[in-house]
């Protein structure tokens, strides 16, 4: 049995219980879980905001530990290797976006960590758990000298900014600024400027300006500011990782001739647009959602490369509670990381 904390309904508490695993195949891995990162996605999908939810539930998608059993047929995984699961546990595999390795992309939809069902329709728990089993194919290998605790967020917030950044050509030359200075957005400061680009951070909070320029901002702009005026028209990318409606109105300006904005925060209500501030300047709103396996396999070993982490608080499994008020009240720097070596005991 695999040890876990559930709710039962949607917004209710968590609770430590028991879950079944399903039994190993021929290809997958059974991981010992050392730590789980809290997402924001977790307590959407908890509060069923969407209506998809699956109770009872266990959350977590941002998991990290080592292999600790086999099926017969793995070749990709030895024993005590340091892995990562993230957001993919399973897809069709055939489909024109699995077969370029966007499996997030998969036509048939791909199986989430959690808040799923499995091929057999049972629901799949997710990494507030003592242990996972999942295909080798969804597994990401991790540097065996890292510190496995701050990497966990890197499998579904630091893809989640790392995916656009590549795909919009970011580097030396151009100008990227992020949107909100929270749980993505210190992420993506640190790999826009790993990348070779100049950063801005756009934010009304004053005091993360500091933890912005120690990450590698060259400037932190705000509405009605001096410095917003001496960056309009600048930024060759706004990355936005605000999880809560907003104006995009407001932030267009900064963009050139050309510029994107690409939303990664995904708010739950609409947004407000006012479309002259698109028109003029011949500017796009594009998305992005998560990244395919190879690519999460590729990011994790550019962060590892060039210290790329998540700044994180680390809490027990006691603490989930009151680490979800607190993530709600935006209460944290900069990701809660869960510590599930009692859950092991």
């Amino acid at each position: 049995m695999t040890a876990v904390y559930q709710l039962d309904n949607p917004g209710g508490p968590l609770y430590p219980s028991v879950v079944q695993r399903r039994p190993l195949g021929r290809t997958d891995v059974r991981v010992a879980l050392k730590y789980c990162g809290i997402c924001h996605s977790d307590l959407v999908a908890a509060s069923n905001a969407l209506g998809e939810g699956l109770f009872p539930m266990v959350p977590g998608h941002e998991m990290v530990g080592e292999v600790i059993e086999l099926g017969d047929a793995v070749s990709e995984f030895t024993l005590g290797d340091p892995v990562g699961i993230g957001c993919i546990a399973d897809s069709c595999g055939d489909c024109g976006s699995c077969q370029v390795g966007d499996e997030h992309y998969c036509s048939q939809g791909f199986m989430l960590s959690f808040n799923s069902r499995d091929g057999q329709g049972n629901i799949n728990y997710g990494g507030y758990s003592s242990d996972y089993v999942v295909d080798q194919h969804y597994l990401i290998p991790l540097p065996k000298d890292a510190d496995l605790a701050p990497m966990a967020p890197l499998l579904c917030g630091g893809i989640t900014v790392y995916n656009p950044l590549k795909r919009f050509e970011v580097g030396p030359g151009t100008v990227v600024c992020v949107l909100g200075m929270g749980g993505l957005g210190h992420l993506a400061v640190q790999f826009a400027r790993a990348m070779g680009a100049t950063v801005l951070v756009a934010s009304r909070s004053e005091d993360k300006r500091d933890d912005a320029l120690r990450l590698g901002a060259e400037a932190v702009v705000a509405p009605d500011s001096e410095s917003f005026q001496q960056w309009s028209w600048q930024c060759d990318l706004i990355l936005d990782t605000i999880s809560n409606p907003h104006d995009l109105s407001t932030w267009l300006p900064l963009l050139k001739r050309n510029g994107k904005l690409c939303l990664v925060g995904v708010p739950t209500e609409s947004l407000s647009l006012f479309p002259a501030a698109l028109v003029f300047g011949d500017k796009c709103i594009a998305g992005s959602l998560i990244g395919g396996i190879a690519a999460t396999r590729e990011m994790v070993a550019f962060a590892h490369e060039h210290g790329v982490s998540a700044e994180i608080e680390l809490i027990q499994p006691e603490g989930i509670n009151d680490a979800w008020t607190r993530l709600e009240e935006g209460d944290v720097r900069y990701r809660f990381v869960i510590d599930l070596a009692s859950l092991s005991d």
